[in-house]
């Protein structure tokens, strides 16, 4: 973060994208466990991790931030996906499960860049005005809120949010991207957002194939692009089909970042076209 960005770093900005998605009743962590990527009985009251769920084929449909406030009261946090299509892909499974969905449009997503004092870790604060805050920080302080307040309006904190993301190996999933990638071509073990050793879900079969027999060929890469580029767009080397761009933010210098899907093979520089990429270390600290 460059000097301008701490002048407001305590000010709650509004951030673009996040919904909520609210799971009641005495059957939501049995649910939750059979449907979801990774396994929730270790969550307790107040703790989230990243999860999501699954194509039959093991693909990734929504990938989100799980938080249990209560044994029977869970919110699944998403980014990028609309809290009515993740509705709308559960309840197809919810069967006599005494589960319940919520889409929960009160609530407003906000960034503040410092952590707060309460949430730490995997480890949410709860307000009175039954909003919360989620610990969002890595190589950087960051705190997400949700609230029924939205946040003030601030393009470059905003910007600011969705580098760091990238730069931890956060994919932002936009249109075209769900029903693309598996878990292991998103990396997302460094967010240890799955298990491979809970049981059944959809989609575990094809994980757990991958993982133990070692046929993930496609990892998750950062870039930095001399000009810019739209997910989506092919990466190669030397004319050859190397993978795919992912996400992009922009970045401070006026360049771009980028999260591509690449073949464990590809090397250190790379081509959009007849433009440059060349790969950037990823940052740790986002696994929950």
């Amino acid at each position: 973060m460059n000097g301008k960005m701490h002048a407001t770093d305590a000010v709650p900005f509004a951030i673009d994208g996040y919904g909520v998605l609210e799971l009641s009743g005495r059957d939501a962590a049995a649910f939750l466990h059979a449907q979801a990527m990774n396994d929730v009985r270790g969550l307790d009251d107040g703790r989230w991790q990243w999860n999501g769920v699954l194509s039959p084929k093991g693909r990734v449909l929504a990938l989100f931030a799980l938080l249990r406030l209560a044994p029977e009261r869970w919110w699944a946090i998403l980014p990028d996906r609309a809290p009515e299509a993740l509705e709308e892909h559960l309840v197809r499974y919810r069967f006599r499960a005494k589960v319940a969905f919520a889409v929960r449009g009160d609530l407003h997503a906000s960034g503040v860049l410092r952590r707060s004092g309460d949430a730490r870790g995997p480890l949410a604060a709860v307000g009175e005005d039954g909003g919360v805050r989620l610990d969002f920080s890595g190589a950087t302080e960051r705190t997400l809120v949700l609230r029924p307040e939205p946040g003030a309006a601030d393009p470059v904190a905003a910007a600011a949010w969705r580098r760091e993301d990238l730069r931890h190996g956060l994919p932002r999933l936009g249109a075209g991207q769900h029903d693309a990638w598996t878990p292991q071509m998103l990396s997302l073990d460094r967010l240890q957002a799955y298990s491979v050793s809970k049981g059944c879900y959809p989609g575990q079969e094809v994980v757990a194939r991958t993982h133990f027999l070692g046929q993930a060929k496609r990892r998750l890469a950062l870039l930095s692009l001399s000009a810019p580029a739209e997910p989506g767009a092919a990466v190669q080397q030397d004319g050859q089909a190397m993978g795919e761009l992912v996400s992009t933010a922009a970045a401070e210098d006026g360049t771009q970042l980028a999260l591509a899907v690449l073949a464990t093979a590809a090397g250190e520089v790379l081509q959009l076209g007849g433009d440059v990429a060349r790969r950037l270390e990823l940052a740790d600290g986002l696994a929950r």
